[in-house]
C-alpha cells in the first residue's frame, strides 16, 4: 500500500486477506501485523516479503505480459474482423461456397507488428495461427481467447517435457511457459515456481520462484497455494516462517478440496499412498486392460458383490491406476444394487441417485435403496436417512434420531451433522445454539477424519476463542495441511508421476514427482529422494539441488514421516554424506525416532552405535522409554535394545534382529565362563610362586644351617671337607633348579594336586 490506511474493527471479525463476508485483496502481500491499540510510523513498518529485486520480477512479468495479452486480443480481433468480412461476401457459385464453409479456417498470414516483436515472440505467433478462432466455446467478447492460448502453450510444453528425453527441453520450455502463465493459464506459474526454486534443468532463481508462486496462488492454482503454505510452515527457501501465513494459505485449499470432491470435472485423482519401496502395492497397480482391472471385471459380470464395489470405487475415484470415470462407475453401482444384497453397493448407488452425480436424480428410488441398506445395519446408511430427513423434509427430529443412531456406530458423518445441528441452534428439544457442544461433535468426527469437522476444529485452533481449544498455529496447519493434501488435483500429479514411474518414463516420473514433493505431501518427497538414489545421474544432471538429501530431510520434518526415512538420515548423519558433516548425535536421534516408529532397524542402529564404542544421551533412551537404572550399563543397555529390536521384528521367522539377540547372549555367557577361569587360573599361579619360594627359602636355609647333614646318606666313607662342600652346593642348586621345572610342567595343570593347594 502507498499510504497507511487505518480500520475501524469495533463492529465485528476484520480479515485482511479476505473471509467469508468480505472479499480479500488482490495484491501481492506478505506476513502482516495487526495493531489493535496503538499505530506506527511508516518507517517502523517493514514486510518481509517486501523484495526490491522480488518486486523488479512482478514489474518485468507484468509488463511481458501485457504485450502477450495485447497479442492475443488483437489477432483473435483481426481473424473475426476477417470472418465477418466474408461473411458478407456473396459466393459466384456453390463450390465458393462450400469452401468457405468447410475448407480451412481463417488465420492471420499478414502481420501488422513489427518484425522485433514477431522475432521475440515467434512460438506464440506460430500457435495463434494453429487455433480455430470460430468454436463455439470461445466467447464473443474474447474473454477466454487468452485463457485457451495459455492452455494450449502449456499442454504442448508439457507433452516436451514428459517425453524420452525432455527434462533436456526444458531451456526452450521456460519462455513457452512464462506465455502460458501471461495468459492466465496458471498451471504454467507452478510449473516456473517449481522449476526456478529447485533449479530443474536451470539455474536456481529463488526470487523467480517467489514471483511465481504468488502468481499461481493469486490464479487460484491449488499446488501453488499449497506450496506456498508448505514454505512458510517450514520456513525453507527463505521463506519466512509464519504458521498463520501457512494456515491461510492450507486452510484455502482445504476448503476447495472439500468442494472439489463433490465434483466430478478436471483433472481429479484419489490420493494414493504409494511408497516405491513397496512391491506389493506396485504390482497391485493397474489399468483398463490390465491383468487386475480386467480380472475384477470378470468377477462383477458373474455378480461378485466385492469385485462390483471394488471395481466401482476405482473407477468413480481414480483409484489404483485407472482413470477416472463416473459414468462406467455408476453402472456398476446400479448393477450391484439391484442385483446382490451388499448394502455397501446399495448405499453408493442412492447416494449418486439423491445427488444426480453423473446420472438423473431419482430421490424416490434413492430413498427405497436407503432404508434398504440401512436396514440392514450400515452405519452410512443410517446416516444417509438422517440427512435425508434434514435436507429434503427439513424434520430435523427425525434427521437428529438417525444420526445418534449412526453415531453411536461410529459414523463420522453423523457427528459432524450433529455438530451442525447445535451450531444452527435447530437441536430438537435445545433453544438456541451451543457452540460448545458442537465443537465437541466437530472434534468426534475430525478423530474419525472426516474432512469438515478437521476444517471447523483446525479453524477453533487458529484462533483460540473456544474454550476446549487453545490457541495452537501449529496444531492448526498440521490439520489443514492434512485435508489439503486430499485434494483431487494434487492427487492427479502424484498418479501420473506413479504411472510414468512405471512405465519407466524417468523424465515425465522426476518432472511429477518434483511437483507434487513441492507441495510439501510427504509420500512424494520420499518416492522422490528413492528415484534419485535409483538414477543418481538423472538427478545430478536436472536438478541444482541435491536431491536425495534435500528430499529425505524434508520427509523426515513431517509428522507422518516413515521410519525408513528417518534411518537414511540417521545414516546420512552417522557416515557423513558427500559434502555434509557428520553428526552422531542427530543420526541417534533419527534412529530412535525410526524405532519409535515401530522399526527394528532402529532399535538395531541404536544397539551397533554402543558396540563402536559411542553412549547414547540420556534423553534420547528416556525419550524412548528405558528405565534409567539401564542408562549407566552398556551390557544392559545392549540386551534391551537387541529384545526391543527382536520383538519388533517379525518373531516366526529367523530375522537379523533374533540373530543379533542370540549373538549378544552367548557373548555375555561366554564372558562370564571366560572370566571366571580366568581369574581362578590366576588366582592358582599366584599361590603356585608363592609356595615355590616359600620350598626355596627353606631349602636354602636347611643347606646352610647343617651342610654335613645332608651329604651324609650320600656315602658312608669320609671325604674331604672342600669337595664335600662342592657337590653338595651343586645337589641344592640342582634340586632347586629341577623343582622349579617340575613347577612349570605342572602349573598349567589345574588337574596337578600341588595347584590345588
Amino acid at each position: 500500500f502507498r499510504e497507511d490506511f487505518y480500520y475501524d474493527d469495533t463492529a465485528g471479525y476484520f480479515v485482511l486477506g479476505g473471509s467469508g463476508y468480505v472479499n480479500g485483496i488482490e495484491a501481492f502481500f506478505g506476513p502482516v501485523k495487526y495493531y489493535r491499540l496503538n499505530v506506527l510510523e511508516t518507517e517502523q513498518i517493514s514486510n518481509p516479503l517486501h523484495d526490491k529485486e522480488a518486486m523488479e520480477q512482478i514489474e518485468l512479468y507484468y509488463e511481458r505480459c501485457m504485450d502477450i495479452q495485447e497479442i492475443v486480443y488483437e489477432y483473435r480481433y483481426i481473424v473475426k474482423q476477417g470472418e465477418k468480412a466474408q461473411r458478407s461476401c456473396y459466393y459466384e457459385n456453390y463450390y465458393l461456397e462450400l469452401i468457405h464453409k468447410y475448407g480451412e479456417k481463417s488465420k492471420c498470414d499478414a502481420f501488422m507488428w513489427g518484425r522485433e516483436v514477431r522475432e521475440k515472440y515467434h512460438s506464440l505467433f506460430k500457435l495463434l495461427q494453429e487455433m480455430d478462432f470460430s468454436a463455439p466455446d470461445v466467447l464473443e467478447d474474447g474473454s477466454d481467447t487468452a485463457l485457451e492460448v495459455g492452455q494450449r502453450i502449456f499442454e504442448k510444453v508439457a507433452k516436451s517435457l514428459s517425453s524420452a528425453d525432455g527434462l533436456s527441453n526444458m531451456g526452450s520450455s521456460v519462455p513457452l511457459l512464462v506465455d502460458s502463465s501471461c495468459c492466465g493459464y496458471h498451471k504454467a506459474s507452478y510449473f516456473l515456481a517449481v522449476i526456478f526454486e529447485t533449479g530443474l534443468g536451470v539455474p536456481v532463481d529463488r526470487a523467480k520462484g517467489l514471483l511465481y508462486s504468488l502468481i499461481g496462488a493469486q490464479g487460484n492454482e491449488r499446488l501453488a497455494v499449497m506450496n506456498l503454505g508448505y514454505k512458510h510452515y517450514q520456513g525453507i527457501n527463505n521463506y519466512p516462517l509464519d504458521l498463520e501465513l501457512s494456515y491461510a494459505y492450507y486452510s484455502n485449499i482445504a476448503i476447495k478440496t472439500s468442494l472439489d470432491q463433490h465434483t466430478i470435472k478436471g483433472e481429479q485423482a484419489f490420493v494414493e499412498t504409494i511408497r516405491l519401496m513397496d512391491d506389493e502395492l506396485l504390482k497391485a497397480q493397474t489399468k483398463e486392460n490390465g491383468d487386475v482391472f480386467m480380472w475384477l471385471k470378470h468377477e462383477a459380470t458373474r455378480g461378485n458383490a466385492a469385485a462390483q464395489q471394488r471395481l466401482a470405487q476405482m473407477l468413480f475415484w481414480g483409484q489404483q491406476g485407472v482413470a477416472k470415470n463416473p459414468e462406467a462407475a455408476i453402472e456398476w453401482y446400479a448393477k450391484g444394487a439391484t442385483e446382490t444384497e451388499d448394502p455397501v453397493l446399495i448405499y453408493d448407488y442412492a447416494i449418486v441417485l439423491f445427488k444426480g452425480q453423473g446420472v438423473k436424480k431419482n430421490t424416490k428410488l434413492a430413498l427405497e435403496l436407503m432404508k434398504k441398506a440401512a436396514a440392514k445395519g450400515l452405519p452410512q446408511a443410517v446416516n444417509g436417512l438422517g440427512w435425508y430427513y434434514h435436507n429434503f423434509r427439513r424434520d430435523y427430529r427425525k434427521a437428529a434420531k438417525q444420526w445418534l443412531i449412526a453415531e453411536e456406530l461410529g459414523n463420522p458423518d453423523a457427528s459432524y451433522n450433529l455438530g451442525v445441528l447445535y451450531l444452527d441452534g435447530i437441536y430438537p428439544g435445545v433453544s438456541g445454539r451451543n457452540q460448545t457442544v458442537a465443537a465437541h461433535y466437530f472434534y468426534k468426527a475430525a478423530q474419525g477424519g472426516h474432512i469438515e469437522g478437521t476444517l471447523r476444529c483446525s479453524l477453533y485452533y487458529i484462533t483460540g476463542n473456544m474454550e476446549d481449544f487453545p490457541r495452537d498455529p501449529e496444531k492448526a496447519v498440521i490439520w489443514a495441511k492434512h485435508i489439503a493434501e486430499k485434494n483431487g488435483y494434487l492427487g492427479h500429479v502424484i498418479r501420473k508421476a506413479l504411472n510414468a514411474y512405471l512405465e519407466l518414463s524417468w523424465h515425465e516420473a522426476l518432472l511429477h514427482y518434483v511437483l507434487a514433493a513441492e507441495t510439501g505431501i510427504e509420500v512424494s518427497q520420499s518416492n522422490l529422494a528413492h528415484i534419485c538414489e535409483e538414477r543418481p545421474d538423472l538427478a545430478r544432471k536436472y536438478l541444482a539441488t541435491d536431491c536425495v538429501w534435500r528430499y529425505y530431510n524434508f520427509s523426515v520434518s513431517q509428522v507422518n514421516a516413515p521410519s525408513f526415512a528417518y534411518l537414511k538420515m540417521g545414516d546420512f548423519y552417522y557416515y557423513g554424506y558427500q559434502n555434509q558433516s557428520k553428526d552422531l548425535e542427530l543420526s541417534m536421534r533419527m534412529y530412535a525416532q525410526a524405532a519409535l516408529e515401530g522399526d527394528s532397524q532402529g532399535f538395531f542402529n541404536l544397539a551397533l552405535v554402543i558396540e563402536d564404542g559411542n553412549s547414547i544421551p540420556s534423553y534420547i533412551l528416556d525419550h524412548l522409554g528405558i528405565d534409567q537404572t539401564l542408562h549407566s550399563s552398556n551390557t544392559s543397555l545392549l540386551q534391551e535394545l537387541y529384545y526391543r529390536c527382536w520383538n519388533n521384528s517379525n518373531q516366526e521367522s529367523i530375522s537379523p534382529c533374533s540373530l543379533a539377540l542370540l549373538y549378544f547372549y552367548m557373548r555375555v555367557f561366554w564372558n562370564n565362563i571366560l572370566q571366571s577361569t580366568l581369574i581362578y587360573f590366576m588366582g592358582t599361579f599366584l599361590v603356585s610362586i608363592l609356595v615355590a619360594f616359600a620350598v626355596q627359602y627353606f631349602q636354602s636355609l636347611s643347606a646352610h644351617n647343617s651342610p654335613v647333614t645332608r651329604s651324609e646318606p650320600l656315602s658312608d666313607e669320609p671325604s674331604s671337607s672342600g669337595n664335600r662342600n662342592e657337590d653338595a652346593t651343586r645337589l641344592v642348586q640342582q634340586d632347586e633348579s629341577t623343582f622349579s621345572s617340575d613347577l612349570a610342567q605342572q602349573e598349567p595343570n589345574p588337574q596337578n594336586p600341588l595347584v590345588r593347594s
